[in-house]
This record gives C-alpha cells, sequence and structure tokens, in this order.
C-alpha cells in the first residue's frame, strides 16, 4: 500500500435490512483513498451515508461488501491494529455522567494498553480548555464541554489517524474556533483529520480534501480548490464613476455575461474559456472609471448544492 495514503477503501457497500421491504442502500460501492497527513472532510446531505461509513471505520456497523486499509493494516483481518491507530468522536454525546474527565480519560487510555507514564491526561484537558473542569462530575458539562471531552477521549493514545462525525454540532462561535485552532494543530504534527461536517464555510476553511457523497454514492472527490474549479463561473462587479456614456466594446467582443446598471456593472464569465488577464485588459480598454471591484469566488457550498440537488 503506498505510504502517502492514510486510508484506502475499495467498494465499499452497505446494504441494511437486506432481503426484506426495508432493504436501504446506505453505501454504494464507495472507493477513494484518504492521503495521509490531510484534513479531509466527508460531506452530504442528510441521510447520505456519512455515518455509516464513519462508523464501518470505528467497527460500529457491519460493511456488506468491500476492503478497507488503515495505513497498510487490513481492517478485517487486524481489527485491533487498526483501531489502535484511530481515534473516533462520535456525533452523540455519550458520556457516563458519573465519572470526571480525568477520570474518563484515565479509563479510556487503560482500555487501550496506555502505561501511566505514557499517560497525558491533562495535556489533553489542558489543549481543550478542560483543565479547570478535570475533576467535577461529567453531568456538570455543556453540551460544547462534552463535545470537547469526546475529542479528548479520542486523543488519549495518541492515534494517528483522528475521525470526527460533526464535531461542532451544538457547539458555539468562540467554542467552534478553539476546536478548530486544535484540530489544525493535531494536524501540523502529522495526524490526518477526517471530519464529517454540514458547516460548508468550515470545511472550505480547513479541508484541503473533500469527498462529497449522496444516495450512498460518492459524487466528488478531489482537492478542495479542484472540487470548487467544478462550478465554471465568476462573478465581477464594478462600480465606477464615469460622467458619460461607457464605451464596453472591448468587453462585448467576450464571451461574457454583461450587465450595465447605472453606476454598476456586472461580468459573469467562464474562467475555463477567458482569462482573468484578458478580462481585466478589456475593461483597461473600455476606459471605464473604476470606483471599487469586487469578485465573487466560487463557494464550496455552491458545488455542494448544485452536485446534491440535480
Amino acid at each position: 500500500m503506498n505510504n502517502n495514503i492514510a486510508i484506502s477503501v475499495k467498494n465499499l457497500t452497505k446494504i441494511y435490512n437486506i432481503g426484506t421491504s426495508n432493504e436501504n442502500l446506505a453505501l454504494d460501492n464507495i472507493s477513494l483513498d484518504i492521503t495521509a497527513g490531510s484534513i479531509f472532510g466527508l460531506l452530504g446531505p442528510n441521510g447520505a451515508g456519512k455515518s455509516t461509513f464513519i462508523n464501518i471505520l470505528a467497527d460500529l456497523v457491519r460493511k456488506s461488501s468491500g476492503d478497507i486499509n488503515i495505513l497498510e493494516f487490513n481492517h478485517a483481518s487486524n481489527l485491533k491494529k487498526v483501531k489502535s491507530l484511530m481515534g473516533i468522536v462520535p456525533q452523540e454525546l455519550n458520556i457516563d455522567p458519573f465519572f470526571t474527565p480525568f477520570e474518563l480519560l484515565e479509563i479510556h487510555a487503560g482500555l487501550y494498553g496506555v502505561s501511566k507514564k505514557d499517560r497525558r491526561t491533562m495535556e489533553i484537558l489542558k489543549m481543550l480548555s478542560l483543565e479547570d473542569k478535570a475533576h467535577v462530575y461529567a453531568r456538570t458539562l455543556s453540551g460544547g464541554m462534552r463535545r470537547r471531552l469526546l475529542i479528548a477521549k479520542a486523543m488519549v493514545h495518541d492515534p494517528a489517524i483522528l475521525i470526527l462525525d460533526e464535531p461542532t454540532a451544538g457547539v458555539d462561535v468562540g467554542l467552534r474556533t478553539i476546536l478548530w485552532k486544535n484540530i489544525e494543530k493535531l494536524n501540523s504534527e502529522g495526524k490526518t483529520i477526517i471530519i464529517t461536517t454540514h458547516y460548508l464555510h468550515e470545511a472550505e476553511e480547513l479541508c484541503n480534501e473533500i469527498a462529497i457523497i449522496d444516495e450512498g454514492k460518492l459524487i466528488a472527490h478531489d482537492h478542495t480548490s479542484k472540487i470548487k474549479s467544478l462550478i465554471d463561473n465568476r462573478e465581477i462587479k464594478i462600480l465606477h464613476q464615469n460622467k458619460s456614456d461607457l464605451n464596453l466594446s472591448p468587453l462585448k467582443n467576450l464571451n461574457i455575461n454583461l450587465k450595465p446598471n447605472g453606476e454598476t456593472i456586472e461580468i459573469n464569465y467562464k474562467p475555463s474559456e477567458i482569462k482573468f488577464n484578458e478580462l481585466l485588459k478589456a475593461i483597461y480598454e473600455s476606459n471605464i472609471d473604476i470606483k471599487d471591484i469586487s469578485i465573487k469566488e466560487t463557494k464550496l457550498e455552491d458545488v455542494f448544492l448544485k452536485l446534491t440537488q440535480n
């Protein structure tokens, strides 16, 4: 297996309730490779199969068919080793309320066979801004604190791969920022991060690789910049201060959608057909007295909606 690949999935299929009237194809022949050291975003509408995918990796759901390798280890034949390589952060806030965060991390580290001298319990709690809650009962923690505690639990055995299912769900903006800074720090230390999220702006900002699944099928997988280029449209808005009529003939010679409206000119063009420098040259030749210019770039949300609503 390629050392640059953290997770390799081949022809992964999951069918619930096989042979019944409620048969449900949750994952349909999914194949993808996740680059080691990346922050990988798995996106899709509700019910697309994201959680099923994560739960199969975590061995909480059995696949119907297909093959998975985690680093150089086969998921089916080396499950104990595979589990030691991954830290899983579930979407559900499932925490024993009668233990303290310190106790929960110590217990979890013990389950993974981490010796007492190698445990980093307080270091992990501090990283996630929970050190002042180390010795209070988990039932007293807020939803955001419980979310961070789940991440802390997943880190006790220092896994090479951290998988987070909707990690910022129910977390306020301030704490969300803290979480992402911690995730970026872990990634900078060499860990592969895999997240599912419905906050598309977060995925766009943080993830260098993205896969989109819909109705169990993989419909896109590439570097984030290439995913965004799937929509071949860019909009430029010019605010001008010309006193006389505009001479837009240089622009009209290009294959663009031109909308002059008072002091504003809107230009829509396809980057695949017209180079940006060519467009700027035509704007300059039109002698437009530019007061302000703004460029609307394609957002990940635009691509997501286009691919999942077709």
